[in-house]
C-alpha cells in the first residue's frame, strides 16, 4: 500500500512540472517559471544519470 502512494505522489509531482514547463512556456508567472526549471533540471540529471549507469542498455549495437 505504502509503494502505491509513493509512485501515485511521484507521478503527481512529474504530471505538476509537466504543466508547468507548459505553462512557463506561454509566459506564466515567476513561480511557475521557477518550478519549470527544476522539473527541466531534474529531468536532465535523471537522463544523464541513465546515461552513466552500466546496467543494461537496449539495441543490439555497442558502436553508438
Amino acid at each position: 500500500m505504502t509503494g502505491i502512494l509513493v509512485v501515485s505522489g511521484v507521478l503527481a509531482l512529474v504530471v505538476a512540472g509537466c504543466v508547468c514547463v507548459v505553462w512557463a512556456v506561454r509566459g506564466g508567472p515567476r513561480w511557475v517559471r521557477a518550478v519549470a526549471a527544476v522539473t527541466l533540471t531534474a529531468g536532465e540529471l535523471v537522463r544523464v544519470a541513465g546515461r552513466s549507469g552500466g546496467g543494461y542498455r537496449s539495441g543490439g549495437s555497442s558502436d553508438d
